[in-house]
């Protein structure tokens, strides 16, 4: 029963937590609403799983929600400036990519510990993307073929749920069944012992940095398709909730390990409760407060690997 608790303690409350909604929460279960509820965990949870990569290699991403806002500036910009949006969705996603790698760069080359370094990358896009803009939001009726990515159908399904769930699929395999997630997960672990038996430690930490940036890429365009718009700071509500989400997740399947269904799991009550706790009539710092618990609690967990990811030189 211990190990039960352990393994799915959290995801049964989640359960719970529907189930108390779905019972005392007008409307929360109307098909408009659970399909508005998978949407906004299709774009928490997508950016989250690049900060999950991060933390599998126990380093700390920082930056990954002003990456994402400034991926989504440069697709906005390029697609007002008449660029071919397939180019300009190009361009956003090698952003957050790059901005990944630099924070690779920062931490594996320079010996930057990863909490330093990507604050300061977060602070460099935050900049870059007000430089950008101007501090004006780029909006316009863009191409349907680009919208329909954020805000197309297929019948009364949201294609962003279906490209999140295919998402979930290959990150999931990528993390748990290949060779390189095999490598990410040894060298959070346990680095020395990771570098002793072959495997190219700082290799692994580059590549998990650069998924969380890609990750927050992959975001911004779903953001912008879905909003017909580009803000500089359009992510930065996700910004804690994506932690939140990827720590929750810590607490359930590999208890105190940074998990890609955990985190998808961890979106789904993160957006649930926040959309419950609306129907129910709650006040609006009530989810601030709700979410701060969320993470305490999730450190209290997770402890070792937090320390370790934020400080390890």
């Amino acid at each position: 029963m211990k190990k039960l608790i352990e393994t799915y303690g959290t995801a049964l409350a989640g359960l719970a937590l529907f189930v108390f909604l779905a019972i005392f929460a007008n409307n929360f279960l109307s098909t408009a609403n659970l399909f508005n509820v998978l949407k906004q965990v299709s774009f928490l949870s997508i950016l989250a799983f690049g900060f999950t990569f991060a933390l599998i290699t126990s380093e700390l991403d920082l930056a990954f929600a002003n990456l994402c806002s400034l991926s989504a500036v440069v697709i906005g910009f390029l697609i007002s400036s008449d660029v071919a949006w397939p180019v300009a969705v190009a361009a956003g996603i090698a952003t957050g990519l790059f901005g990944g790698l630099l924070n690779g760069f920062l931490v594996t080359v320079l010996k930057v510990p990863s909490l330093i370094s990507t604050l300061g990358t977060a602070s460099i896009a935050n900049g870059l993307a007000f430089m950008i803009t101007g501090g004006v939001a780029f909006v316009g009726r863009w191409d349907q073929n680009f919208l329909y990515l954020g805000r197309g159908k297929i019948g009364s399904v949201p294609v962003i749920i279906l490209f999140t769930l295919a998402i979930l699929a290959v990150v999931l395999v990528l993390s748990t069944q290949t060779r390189l997630g095999v490598h990410l997960q040894a060298t959070g672990e346990n680095e020395e012992a990771a570098r002793r038996s072959g495997i190219d430690t700082r290799k692994a930490k580059m590549i998990g940095l650069a998924l969380s940036g890609l990750g927050a890429g992959v975001t911004a365009m779903f953001l912008v398709a879905n909003l017909s718009s580009a803000a500089p700071q359009m992510a930065g509500d996700f910004m804690l909730n994506g932690i939140a989400a990827t720590l929750l997740g810590m607490t359930m399947f590999t208890p105190a390990k940074p998990n890609i269904l955990g985190t998808f799991v961890g979106a789904l009550i993160i957006v649930m409760l926040s959309n419950g706790l609306v129907l129910l009539g709650a006040q609006y710092y009530i989810q601030d407060i709700m979410l701060g618990i969320i993470i305490i609690v999730s450190v209290a967990v997770s402890a070792s690997v937090l320390k370790r990811a934020a400080f390890a030189l």
